[in-house]
């Protein structure tokens, strides 16, 4: 059923002006990164309550020190090797932002507005964005997670911190978000798929084609890792595996040798997704591949598991086997292909929100609805035996 929009509530209002509510904000999510070792482990420690609580058997007590120990290994990454890395993240994923505002408006003008929000990093939490897009007077919502693989440990995450900021920011009597939509992932949308299957061909071109036979050439396709037992949580696994078949098709007449490589978070007591970049790569080698391409398809935007981890697995290889060529590739960043399609995902949800019928939202309903449903329970279990009877004639 398509609703009509409401119409414009003052008769005397020019037939040119447009109702103050009939604006977009895009929530664009990202895990943000910090930018100097110090609030490594407390960023560490947020990741790991956010993350690990959805995994099984971690006990929470073990957050703080595992994040600390976790740092300790990364300050040896992040030292030695890479003179105090500042990861490019943050500001990739502004490029993005702005890249996807700039197509969005073409088509909207300044109806739409993007926001980004990282899921880890202050001044750009959710909850403060948030409060900026209220101020701002945006009072639809489209909450659009740019990462790959959807799943409760990445956009679930940005669901659930929206979640607790509108929760903050909420009026008694009406909720000001009159509409929200929600873009889940592009494992599946043919642009992103041709394209990432096109940068490996032309950078094979480029670079290895001359030294290497193509079925000498070995392709690790790099997923988001994902633990396996997540408390009954969807982990990703699912749509990651299908993201990386769809590369693999378009790839895989002309470069027979191909695996996934899923970039893990090797915590203890968690069994994760194999076979891990390394792994692979070390497989891709044994088929006699004398050259290896690592893609990253499973992130958007670069951070410091393509970036450092992917590095660390290079040096390892190159140790064992350096007779054999290996290139890193990037993640799409703002490639200015990635950033229009990105902006054509979000073009008819936007289009449905300024289309709709504002949705009017009284919290303070919520706990007499949940006290109300108590009572009826009753009344439907008494029904359901009646139709116990019957029940054999649907199957």
């Amino acid at each position: 059923m398509v609703a009509t929009p409401e119409k414009i509530q003052n008769p005397d209002a020019q037939s040119g002006d447009r109702p103050a509510e009939d604006r977009v904000a895009v929530l664009l999510m990202g895990y943000g990164e910090v930018e100097s070792y110090e609030d490594f482990a407390n960023y560490n420690e947020q990741a790991l309550n956010l993350l690990t609580a959805k995994f099984a058997p971690v006990p929470t007590w073990i957050y703080p020190p595992l994040a600390k120990l976790l740092a300790v290994f990364d300050l040896h990454e992040w030292k030695h090797d890479h003179g105090n890395f500042i990861s490019p993240h943050n500001a990739i994923f502004e490029r993005q932002r702005a890249g996807i505002e700039e197509n969005l408006q073409q088509r909207w003008g300044d109806r739409v507005k993007v926001f980004k929000a990282f899921n880890f990093c202050a001044p750009f939490l959710p909850e403060q964005v948030l409060a900026q897009i209220q101020t701002e007077g945006f009072d639809k919502l489209l909450i659009y997670p740019l990462l790959v693989v959807d799943s409760i440990f990445t956009s679930g995450i940005a669901v659930e911190q929206v979640n607790n900021a509108l929760a903050q920011l909420a009026d008694d009597k009406s909720h000001w978000i009159t509409g929200q939509r929600y873009i889940p992932s592009f494992y599946n949308e043919p642009a992103y798929i041709d394209l990432t299957a096109r940068l490996v061909e032309e950078k094979i071109e480029e670079e290895l084609a001359v030294a290497h036979l193509p079925s000498q050439t070995g392709i690790v396709l790099m997923n988001h890792g994902c633990p396996h037992k997540a408390k009954g949580f969807t982990s990703g696994i699912d749509e990651s595996q299908a993201l990386y078949e769809r590369v693999r098709e378009k790839l895989i007449n002309r470069f027979p040798l191909i695996s996934v490589g899923w970039l893990n978070h090797d915590t203890p007591l968690i069994e994760w997704t194999q076979p891990n970049a390394e792994l692979a790569a070390q497989n891709l080698m044994e088929l006699g591949a004398t050259a290896i391409v690592f893609m990253p398809i499973g992130f958007a935007t670069e951070n410091h598991e393509t970036l450092l981890d992917v590095e660390h697995i290079i040096e390892a290889l190159r140790r064992r086997r350096p007779d054999v060529t290996y290139v890193q590739m990037a993640c799409v960043n703002d490639h200015p292909e990635f950033l229009q399609m990105a902006a054509e995902w979000a073009n008819p949800q936007i289009e449905g929100l300024l289309n709709e019928t504002a949705l009017a939202v009284n919290p303070s309903l919520a706990a007499e609805q949940a006290k109300a449903s108590h009572s009826h329970s009753h009344d439907h279990d008494h029904h359901h035996h009646h139709d116990h009877g019957h029940s054999h004639h649907h199957h």
